[in-house]
C-alpha cells in the first residue's frame, strides 16, 4: 500500500510539472488547488495544449471531447490515475 501511495504521488508531482509547463506564472503551491475558473489564462487552447502535454508525460490517450469537462488539477489528477491503473 505505502509504494502504491508513492507511485500515486509521483503521479501528482508529474501532473504539476504539466501544469508548471502550460502555467509558468502560477505558483506551486497553488497547482493542486487549481482550476479554470482560478486560473486567469486557463482558455481553451490551453486546455488543448495541457491535454497535449499531459498525452506526452503520461503516454496516455487523450478524449480532447472530454477535455473540458476536466477543469481542474483535482480532475485531471483522477483522469491520469485512472488511466494509469492506479485508483485513489
Amino acid at each position: 500500500m505505502i509504494q502504491e501511495e508513492s507511485r500515486m504521488d509521483d503521479l501528482a508531482l508529474r501532473l504539476m510539472r504539466c501544469f508548471q509547463v502550460v502555467f509558468p506564472s502560477l505558483p506551486e503551491a497553488k497547482i493542486a488547488e487549481a482550476s479554470q475558473s482560478s486560473v486567469e489564462n486557463w482558455d481553451s487552447i490551453a486546455t488543448i495544449t495541457l491535454g497535449t502535454v499531459i498525452e506526452e508525460e503520461f503516454s496516455v490517450q487523450m478524449d480532447f471531447e472530454k477535455l473540458p469537462d476536466l477543469d481542474s488539477f483535482a480532475k485531471m489528477l483522477t483522469w491520469v490515475r485512472s488511466r494509469t491503473g492506479l485508483s485513489g
